[in-house]
């Protein structure tokens, strides 16, 4: 038995590229369960929308983990965080439970929002997770406006801005790359380059297909990533939060990466072949890890499945504690949207 799943995992681990730890156990240890809980959480709420539990759109993140799981162990828990609507790995990373996530998927009142913002509007202030917004490109001068509090404020921590490739077209993040260089902001603007935005290729939508080069007009530190690889994006954050924390203003990074999936749960991705799919899943970010743990005896395979298993009794557990939450009650409509406690309503 012990022969056989050593083959597996042989065969699996394709995504080798270098066993030779950059890192410490415990980084390699927390990347791994990390990036698990990101792909369990997403395949089992894929499950789910398909048997119509979970509604509305649903974005997920499966092959892209290393994004988060890689910049995470780089920031600090003080630092703001905050992303377009592909938004549940980001929190569940962060620390937020995934009861929570879960339960706002089914759009229960035990949910992080309440219930009142499903898949693509995750927020935990708990965490620092500002979002979770479902404007394409709104978030990116969200996330300028973030840095300049914590700069006006003298905190010394910064905002960690997310946004996808399709959202570059979008004229308020030229308006927030100018501003942020301008006064110097302490944030990092990330492109989560899957290569296809909603469906159609950078390269039949953009003139500038290297995205980082965007920055280079600003006199913006840029420079792309290779965010299949959680070492490469810890390396690229924490030079890009050193130089924010200085007072040096922005970076732009350009993560590139992959999803398995297609762009939300009604995309069939027929857009690309099935070998360009099998290239990148060779390239499996908690495969990677996999690897360079086993190689490194900083964990046995049992040990892994331990973790693996307490992972899917988690994600299990989510979807009970889901199953069982009530609805929010009808006058939640009234709630969250003005700090005025006696705000004058119309009610018809």
């Amino acid at each position: 038995m012990a022969e056989t799943k050593a083959a597996k995992t042989k065969d699996a681990n394709k995504a080798k590229v270098n066993a030779a730890p950059a890192f410490s156990k415990e980084t390699y240890l927390r990347w791994y369960e990390m990036m698990q809980l990101m792909r369990k959480f997403e395949e089992k709420a894929g499950q789910l929308y398909g048997q119509q539990k979970i509604k509305g759109f649903c974005h997920l993140y499966i092959g892209q983990e290393a994004c988060a799981a890689g910049a995470i162990t780089a920031l600090t828990k003080d630092d703001k965080w905050i992303t377009a609507y592909r938004d549940h790995a980001h929190p569940l990373g962060l620390g937020t439970s995934p009861n929570a996530v879960m339960a706002e998927l089914f759009a229960k009142a035990t949910g992080c929002s309440k219930g009142k913002g499903g898949s693509m509007h995750i927020f935990d202030k708990e965490v620092n997770f500002v979002g979770g917004h479902g404007i394409v490109g709104g978030q990116v001068p969200l996330g300028a406006g973030l840095a300049f509090a914590e700069k006006y404020n003298k905190t010394g921590n910064l905002c960690i801005t997310y946004m996808g490739d399709g959202a570059v077209r979008q004229g308020a993040l030229h308006e927030a790359f100018n501003m942020a260089m301008l006064w110097k902001l302490p944030v990092i603007f990330v492109i989560e380059n899957n290569g296809y935005a909603m469906g159609t290729s950078v390269q039949r939508t953009s003139n500038v297909t290297e995205l980082y080069k965007l920055g280079l007009s600003y006199d913006m530190p840029s420079e792309p990533v290779n965010a299949m690889r959680c070492e490469d994006v810890h390396e690229a954050v924490a030079r890009a939060a050193e130089r924010a924390r200085a007072g040096e203003g922005p970076t732009l990074l350009e993560f590139r990466t992959y999803r398995y999936k297609g762009h939300s749960m009604s995309d069939p991705a027929k857009y690309r072949t099935k070998e360009e799919l099998e290239s990148y899943r060779n390239q499996d970010p908690i495969e990677s890890v996999r690897f360079t743990i086993l190689e490194n005896n900083y964990a046995t395979e049992q040990e892994l499945e331990e973790i693996d298993n307490k992972i899917k009794a988690q994600v299990q557990e989510s979807v009970e504690f889901a199953e069982k939450s009530p609805y929010p009650a009808p006058e939640e409509l009234y709630t969250d949207i003005y700090v005025e406690k006696d705000y004058p309503y119309v009610m018809v």
